[in-house]
């Protein structure tokens, strides 16, 4: 089954942004090409959810700007809504600002 042009165009869209993140972040891509995340296996992962969790269950959307709006709705449930059990059941967003706050805690104390 072919995938959808919106489906593609989603597809490109986090693999672009997901690249240019790692270069924000100093972070070499482990494989693969630029704007190409197929290789590596953390991209794989997160792609995967987010083609079951929303392009599979919420689309076809019917313009590219409906993708990009379920794109952004996603990513920001991903990473301020969703609870994560390894983590003590809350978001992700939460347990960066808690480490990020433990930092400047020591940097006070020192």
């Amino acid at each position: 089954m072919l995938a959808s042009p919106v489906t593609q165009w989603v597809s490109q869209y986090l693999s672009i942004k997901y690249t240019e993140r790692l270069g924000e972040a100093g972070i070499e891509p482990s494989a693969g090409s630029a704007g190409d995340s197929c290789d590596n296996a953390l991209a794989e992962t997160i792609n995967g959810l987010f083609k079951a969790e929303a392009v599979h269950r919420r689309g076809p959307w019917s313009n590219f700007e409906a993708a990009e709006y379920a794109t952004l709705e996603w990513v920001d449930w991903f990473n301020s809504r969703r609870l994560l059990e390894p983590i003590g059941n809350i978001p992700p967003a939460e347990a960066e600002a808690n480490f990020y706050a433990a930092l400047e805690t020591e940097d006070i104390a020192a």
